[in-house]
């Protein structure tokens, strides 16, 4: 991946591995990627689009994981659940066939249902985000379905509905779960074949869209509970994608603040602001109950806070500056993770006995550590012994 890696280089001297995001385009190479690169134009495919997609990475970068910031439509990671979701994201675009993500709230399921549309042959129609959970019980049949005048009081004009609106294009239902017995039977009829009438209307309306679905519910659950249709599961459910939350992505988490803070930076022109040692380890020990949009907004927060050009802990939301380090790391079953040792070693100069103090651990454990974790050991041993 050398193109990768000379794009990369030239950031690498920004702290926490790179302020810059690259190109999407980038990550899509089909020397690198190995993909199958072919346009659909009618019944010939020439290239220029991809439309399948095995691997980004070669053996190596295999082993040790892709260093390289990834951005890919506007999905920001380069953790390998990240790189698995981009692959997917290829790989089900290419089809038309219903998806359901699954993932906690703030994990980015619209920003990934408009990546597979925009990877899809659809991308020059619609995508129609509609959050279920949002919508008047009363108006939902009409939103969805669209109206005619004078179906009921108000109803003034014909009105389409977001399906018809998203006509050769996609929709995406967030929040599906929150859809009543009746409107799950409605959208069940749709799925099947097709076809709708509107509220009020007695005409067909036939039309050609992609459905994605999401929610932060477990629908196995709620199927036992009675609240959500069986046959309606397996209709969205054909191809399931699951999002990581942030907790399980920690390496993740520098790349992400210093995306939020360049947003900052460039919306409020302020000079460039980076993060202390101390608070980027606060901030990779968090748990992170809302993710991506609760890192966001403490970066937010943070960002307001500060006066200077470093954000200190003191400057983060009180939740997270009293999730003290080295309150949450105490105990011999410590399980360490790259992103604190690498911070721990750089802070120390390289003195790993020193690196163990800060951490917590016994030395045998942070040597432990780097036997099992040898990209680690060959990425530090530039700050020395």
């Amino acid at each position: 991946m050398d193109h990768l890696n000379k794009a990369y280089n030239q950031h690498k001297n920004n702290r926490f591995c790179g302020a810059d995001i690259l190109p999407s385009e980038l990550l899509f190479k089909p020397q690198d990627s190995k993909a199958r690169v072919l346009k659909k134009n009618g019944n010939n495919q020439t290239p220029g689009e991809i439309i399948s997609f095995n691997d980004i990475s070669d053996s190596g970068n295999r082993k040790t994981g892709d260093k390289s910031p990834v951005n890919f439509s506007r999905i920001i990671g380069r953790d390998r659940k990240m790189i698995e979701i981009f692959r997917q994201i290829i790989n089900v675009a290419t089809y038309d066939y219903p998806v359901h993500i699954f993932g906690e709230t703030g994990t980015g399921k619209e920003l990934v249902a408009e990546a597979i549309h925009k990877a899809s042959s659809r991308k020059n129609g619609h995508f129609v985000p509609i959050n279920c959970g949002a919508m008047p019980e009363g108006l939902v049949e009409s939103e969805l379905f669209g109206h005619v005048k004078g179906s009921f009081s108000g109803a003034i004009r014909d009105k389409k509905g977001r399906f018809e609106l998203a006509d050769g294009g996609t929709i995406f239902l967030d929040e599906i779960a929150e859809l009543s017995k009746h409107m799950q039977a409605k959208l069940l009829r749709f799925l099947q074949d097709g076809k709708f009438e509107k509220v009020g209307g007695e005409k067909t309306v036939r039309i050609n869209v992609r459905v994605i679905s999401a929610t932060n519910k477990d629908l196995k659950e709620e199927m036992k509970k009675n609240r959500f249709r069986d046959d309606l599961y397996y209709r969205i459910n054909v191809v399931p994608v699951s999002l990581p939350a942030l907790r399980e992505r920690k390496s993740d988490i520098p790349l992400l603040v210093n995306h939020f803070l360049k947003q900052a930076v460039r919306q409020y022109n302020r000079n460039s602001v980076v993060v202390s040692d101390r608070a980027m380890m606060l901030l990779t020990e968090y748990k992170w109950s809302g993710n991506v949009r609760e890192l966001q907004n403490a970066i937010q927060f943070a960002f307001v806070k500060s006066s200077g050009d470093e954000i200190t802990p003191d400057n983060l939301p009180m939740e997270i500056n009293d999730n003290r380090l080295f309150q949450t790391i105490r105990g011999p079953s410590r399980k360490l993770d790259r992103v604190q040792v690498e911070s721990a070693i750089k802070k120390t100069g390289g003195n790993k006995a020193k690196a163990a103090r800060l951490l917590n651990v016994g030395r045998a454990t942070l040597y432990r550590f780097f036997n099992d974790y040898p990209e680690s050991q060959e990425s530090i041993c530039a700050y020395g012994d």
